[in-house]
């Protein structure tokens, strides 16, 4: 008979990346984590996990293995949760991981606003720019803005929001220096430049047509909330996402330039590991995120 038991061990050892970690986050005895899983691949004939002293590798079947397992973990978390209650009232932490704009411009209200309906859920915020591991690290979602496609990490991706990046400058600016006309005109502006090299920006109309400008860069920064400062005080032009520049546009403190031409698009993807994707209280922020 199946030791269904030594399923939960392997799916731990697997998500905290080796035995000793699962050890340290589970309180049992590595020696015991190492017997189980040694048990459960000697039930099925095949090895789920290459290991060495200096080498933790889960293998092709083991990982198709991690899958199944995972699934029957969330089932039985939410058999557990209809026991409970749980689906009717959400409870317990979600933790969350977001970049700085994101939080500011996004989360800070949303996340309020959940955990005064839904008091017996507690919200955890991470604020951070660098990449965050979620299972490593025990993340329930992560909110992430990019460019190119995420790529296959094994993690569920539910996109919430794609928007373009359009060209910014504060009015008292444009009346200054001109409104530029062409692209053509905007070699002779200054530049708020989101990287640390003064490369130059790819635009693309909204008929197609595809250019390179270079500004003169007056100021870098890689944050998005200091380049909407640097606008409003009239410092030059930025590429910005609608939403850092929608505010300031609705109250007439900025006005896009060159509105028929963009520098592309950021998309926002929530990250949610499969198995505490599927617990009430993680779905229920998720659905509030997106929605937001």
């Amino acid at each position: 008979m199946r030791n269904l038991n030594d399923y939960y061990l392997f799916v731990l050892v697997v998500d905290q990346g080796g035995f000793a970690q699962a050890a340290r986050h589970s309180g049992m005895p590595k020696s015991t984590l190492a017997t189980r899983v040694a048990a459960l691949e000697a039930e099925l004939g095949v090895r789920l996990i290459q290991r060495t002293s200096r080498r933790f590798t889960v293998t092709e079947l083991g990982q198709e293995f991690y899958r199944h397992a995972s699934a029957m973990l969330i089932e039985a978390d939410a058999a557990e949760d209809v026991v409970k209650g749980r689906l009717a009232e959400p409870s317990g932490t979600v933790r969350i991981t977001a970049s700085v704009p994101t939080v500011q411009t996004v989360l800070a209200k949303v996340l309020v606003d959940l955990a005064v309906a839904y008091p017996k859920i507690q919200v955890s915020v991470h604020v951070t720019d660098r990449f965050v591991d979620l299972v490593q690290e025990g993340f329930d979602i992560a909110l992430r803005d990019h460019f190119a496609p995420l790529p296959d990490s094994g993690l569920v991706q539910r996109r919430v929001a794609s928007e373009g990046i359009f060209l910014v400058a504060s009015l008292a600016y444009l009346a200054a220096h001109g409104t530029p006309q062409s692209t053509g005109e905007l070699a002779q502006h200054a530049g708020l430049m989101n990287t640390m090299t003064a490369g130059p920006w790819r635009l693309q109309s909204i008929a197609g047509e595809k250019v390179e400008v270079a500004l003169q860069p007056r100021m870098h920064a890689d944050e998005s909330t200091v380049l909407l400062r640097a606008v409003e005080a009239g410092l030059g032009i930025a590429c910005l996402p609608l939403h850092m520049f929608r505010d300031a546009l609705a109250a007439g403190r900025v006005q896009q330039v060159l509105p028929e031409w963009s520098a592309g698009t950021v998309t926002t993807t929530l990250l949610m590991p499969h198995r505490r994707g599927q617990l009430p209280s993680v779905r229920l922020v998720a659905d509030a995120i997106a929605a937001a």
